[in-house]
């Protein structure tokens, strides 16, 4: 079976129209196993019940920034595992190196091609 049919993420974005493009990539590439929440807090609580092997998160959202919840995910015993890319419109030098020291796996800069999507999955998770 291909990677891209036993994968789990989820796409925590704001923007409803981002997490629709970031899915729409994602289900072009054939990963059909795909939630979505517009916040970290959400994301939290879902993924204590429902884990995910990615969690590809915006950097700027309100409440709860993507480093932000990056750091949850790394402190908790059941999400210290899960992969993590960071996409952000400003990828300042900054941001990517404290995202680093918490754990991120890869970024995104936005805007993006799909293709740039992928090649960014594939560099954290292995071929789809």
């Amino acid at each position: 079976m291909a990677l891209r049919d036993q994968i789990r993420i989820m796409v925590v974005d704001d923007m409803s129209t981002s997490r629709g493009l970031i899915t729409q990539a994602l289900d072009a590439f054939g990963i059909r196993n795909v939630a979505s929440t517009s916040d970290g807090p959400t994301a939290l609580k879902t993924l204590e019940t429902s884990p995910v092997h990615l969690v590809i998160s915006d950097y700027n959202m309100p409440d709860m920034d993507g480093l932000q919840l990056l750091h949850k995910l790394r402190t908790g015993a059941k999400t210290k595992g899960v992969g993590f890319i960071l996409i952000t419109g400003k990828a300042d030098k900054a941001i990517i190196e404290h995202g680093r020291k918490l754990g991120m796996n890869n970024f995104l800069k936005k805007p993006f091609e799909p293709k740039d999507l992928q090649a960014c999955i594939e560099a954290v998770v292995g071929r789809l």
